[in-house]
């Protein structure tokens, strides 16, 4: 029987990209991306013995991470970095971010209030449901509805005007 140490590091190797990238997703900065990952696992494995026998250790995850990157979006206060070398590159089995070029959506995205951004990472870069949503972020279901509808209409007031100017509406 593996230990708990075996059973986190086994869990981190198997899970990294895929967490990566919602990092990614949630914050849309390689080097954020990274913080908001090393923040995460470790508060995980702080508390793997009682992750691991959660009924989702994915959910689990993701809900802490999510409530990592609203702390961090709630704390504006934060001192600017000053990079002394070049920022090492995150591994991952594909692109970050959509393979189509969607990088102007992923920027309206990032635009986003945080709790808005949030709801649609989780809902259509993870495809969880409403009430996983709901759970991750510690809302009503309803209040998941409103900040995607909300979100939604904000992306396509701010995308429409372009794609106007551009004859693709």
């Amino acid at each position: 029987m593996a230990t708990a140490t075996e059973d986190y590091t086994a869990y981190v190797e198997e899970s990294w990209t895929r967490l990566f990238r919602t990092a990614y997703a949630l914050t849309g900065d390689v080097t954020a991306a990274d913080d908001l990952m090393q923040a995460t696992l470790v508060k995980v494995f702080v508390s793997w013995r009682k992750v691991r026998k959660a009924d989702s250790v994915d959910a689990y995850v993701r809900r802490v991470m999510v409530n990592q990157a609203a702390s961090t979006w709630r704390s504006r206060t934060r001192r600017a970095e000053v990079l002394t070398a070049e920022p090492r590159v995150a591994a991952t089995d594909g692109p970050v971010h959509d393979p189509d070029g969607e990088d102007e959506l992923w920027a309206l995205i990032h635009e986003l209030p945080a709790r808005q951004r949030a709801v649609l990472v989780l809902r259509y870069y993870e495809d969880l449901s409403e009430q996983e949503i709901a759970q991750a972020l510690d809302i009503a279901p309803g209040t998941v509805k409103s900040q995607a509808s909300a979100a939604i209409v904000k992306l396509r007031d701010r995308l429409m005007p372009v794609q106007v100017e551009r004859g693709q509406a």
